[in-house]
């Protein structure tokens, strides 16, 4: 590029006129002509529009590079200048700084090792314990480290990390991050369900009826809290190793109108409160290694901790005692697990994890494998088998209330043993514009003692469930359907009614929905034995989820269900169901009550909820809802009494309260 016309020709100019000492200057060749003061033109000279530069010294001019300042970007051909130290760091996973040469120019910007502070260090956030949305050394934002400022010296001289885990920890590095999570957890639930009168007393003498005042209150408290401490930064890859701890206490409350609903003693009164501190999470987690340079990776975990077998929780989802294989593989695009889970005994009325108790005798073997974008782009495919190998046939199990849970008070009261295989398929995402979510079970083994038979029989059942959901602008229609088979003849060698291992349903509006929140009792067929369980869906006629043993001689259950949720702001949802229910076969139900029949209709379950998030957050949920179950002919016929309750009402308050 020319440089006539340019700022920079006069003083370029002057310097190669004054030259060095003794050295012939040759005019440039695209240098305009030397102005004289014979100007043909008349026009003024180039010296009175250009003032003299002022004297410059060209050898001092030479060793300063003055090109190389005033041109930006610009070096001299063969000029380098002197490069600072290379640093040297020993923060092991950490991303190594790149050599000083690498970013010719920026020579004096250096990465700094404790990049976890250095934003406090500017004076941009000033970090608080109690503000989860900023950097917060309490919930894993930066490194666990104490650094004195002596320390702190002495290891900036030296070109280390700027930040040291504390001794008395016994941990290794300076990567170690720790996180506590605390949550609060409030319930009052007053609802009605039927409710029988104790064989022996009742709290109304004169009352005769099977069932009594339906009309009882539930008040519960639960904190969990839990801590981690976690080795390597997991921004863009898993943690090396991971420990973690949580405990959940819960007090809790619980009054009804009957004797002997509570406790099996008639003189207990109907009212109870009790309280219980269980062990909900306690493991290690080891990364193993990775698979590619995307962070495909393989990890082992043992001790207790959460697994869910499907994207909905209709088979198993707890928190139990086991070791887990897990990892991905092709970005991402295929994740698995491969796990072995030793059921924990739980305590009856909070529900939570008992660890003074032997673990029972009943282990569960599973591997799934997840494939994103199958067979459809945004839709999630998942495989499973999982194996319930079952051996507490000599297992007489009393619940903290005094009642039976195994074996079961059905039948010919004997003690039960079984295998089952459930072959699954899942999926979860969208196809265009549809929502879905669909889980699809296959149950296949043999029970050891059918009660009905006192004989081994076959378990051959089966379970599917869809749900559809359509967004338009802030609302979300949802369509749900449900069929889990019945059996269909109890005295024969096939026991075909489909039973989960440990449900806890997300389905057609979750504990919102009368019929997934309450317990309703099976009186007049088998005593302490329910038809459906606490949070659960499936009519199984099992003593408890928590404590019981699958049973595959049940009635089934047939849902569908239309809903909607509307975001009427970012802190405001409301939710509505309607539900109705069905038995898919009633003729266990008939064998147990000695009925000619019963009808397969349980009613239309109705429920609202109102959501409300204060800061638009996940910290603070308050939720109100309420529900509504109206008979059909089958409920009716099990729970006929003197009152003729039109309907069955629950109402839940709930706050979460979580950092």
């Amino acid at each position: 590029m020319s440089l006539a016309g340019s700022s920079l020709w006069p003083i370029i100019a002057s310097l190669a006129a004054q030259g060095a000492p003794g050295d012939a200057v040759e005019p440039a060749p695209d240098a305009p002509p030397a102005a004289s003061e014979e100007t043909p033109s008349g026009d003024p000279s180039l010296d009175d529009l250009v003032p003299p530069p002022p004297p410059v010294n060209w050898q001092e001019m030479m060793s300063e590079d003055l090109v190389t300042q005033i041109i930006e970007g610009r070096r001299r051909p063969g000029y380098r200048p002197d490069l600072p130290d290379r640093l040297t760091q020993d923060n092991i996973g950490a991303l190594r700084p790149p050599p000083p040469e690498a970013f010719p120019g920026m020579e004096d910007q250096l990465p700094v090792p404790d990049r976890w502070r250095l934003i406090e260090s500017l004076g941009v956030v000033k970090e608080r314990w109690f503000d989860p949305y900023h950097q917060n050394t309490y919930k894993g934002d930066r490194a666990l480290c104490i650094p004195t400022e002596e320390e702190q010296e002495r290891r900036a001289r030296l070109g280390e990390a700027r930040c040291k885990t504390p001794k008395f920890l016994g941990l290794k590095g300076d990567d170690w991050f720790f996180v506590a999570n605390l949550i609060s957890d409030t319930v009052f639930e007053p609802r009605t369900f039927p409710i029988p009168v104790g064989v022996q007393t009742t709290s109304r003498p004169g009352s005769l009826d099977v069932f009594g005042k339906n009309r009882s209150f539930v008040a519960a408290q639960t904190f969990i809290a839990g801590v981690a401490l976690i080795k390597g930064s997991t921004a863009f890859k898993p943690p090396d190793i991971e420990y973690r701890l949580t405990l959940a206490y819960q007090a809790n409350y619980v009054d009804v109108p009957e004797r002997r609903v509570l406790d099996v003693r008639p003189s207990k009164k109907s009212n109870r409160y009790d309280s219980f501190l269980g062990v909900q999470e306690l493991f290690i987690d080891k990364h193993l290694g990775n698979d590619s340079d995307r962070y495909d990776f393989h990890s082992i975990r043992v001790g207790i901790q959460p697994f869910q077998s499907d994207f909905r929780g209709f088979l198993f989802q707890d928190s139990q005692l086991g070791i887990r294989y897990f990892g991905n593989r092709d970005n991402n695009r295929f994740q698995y697990n491969l796990a072995a889970f030793w059921r924990l005994e739980k305590d009856t009325n909070s529900g939570l994890n008992d660890i003074t108790q032997t673990p029972r005798d009943d282990f569960i073997f599973t591997g799934n494998l997840y494939r994103q974008d199958f067979p459809f782009v945004g839709l999630t495919s998942q495989v499973s088998v999982t194996y319930n190998m079952n051996r507490e046939k000599n297992d007489v199990q009393i619940d903290h209330n005094g009642f039976p849970v195994r074996p079961a008070l059905l039948g010919d009261l004997r003690g039960r043993e079984y295998d089952v295989v459930y072959l699954g398929y899942s999926a979860d995402g969208r196809i265009g514009r549809i929502n879905v979510t669909a889980s699809f079970y296959a149950a296949l083994g043999e029970d050891r003692n059918s009660f009905f038979t006192s004989k081994p029989a076959k378990i051959r059942s089966g379970f599917g469930a869809v749900e559809l959901s359509y967004d338009h602008d802030w609302m979300r229609f949802r369509l749900s359907g449900l069929y889990a088979t019945g059996d269909g003849n109890p005295y024969n060698n096939t026991e075909g009614g489909f039973d989960a291992i440990f449900e806890n349903p997300i389905f057609g509006g979750a504990d919102t929905s009368y019929w997934i929140r309450q317990t309703i009792p099976f009186a007049g067929g088998g005593r302490v034995i329910a038809i459906s369980g606490r949070n659960g869906i499936l009519n199984s006629l099992r003593s408890s989820k928590e404590e019981g043993q699958s049973n595959f001689n049940n009635p089934g259950t047939v849902f569908v269900g239309l809903g909607g949720d509307f975001d009427l702001s970012p802190e405001v949802r409301v939710s509505t169901n309607f539900n109705h229910l069905w038995f898919a076969d009633t003729s266990s139900l008939q064998a147990l009550r000695m009925e000619g029949s019963i009808p397969k209709d349980i009613g239309f379950d109705l429920s609202v909820a109102g959501i409300w998030r204060p800061k638009a957050t996940q910290n603070i949920v308050g939720r109100l809802s309420a529900a509504v179950l109206v008979p059909g002919k089958g409920f009716k016929d099990l729970f006929d009494n003197k009152e003729g309750d039109k309907a069955y009402v629950s109402i839940l308050a709930n706050v979460i309260l979580s950092f």
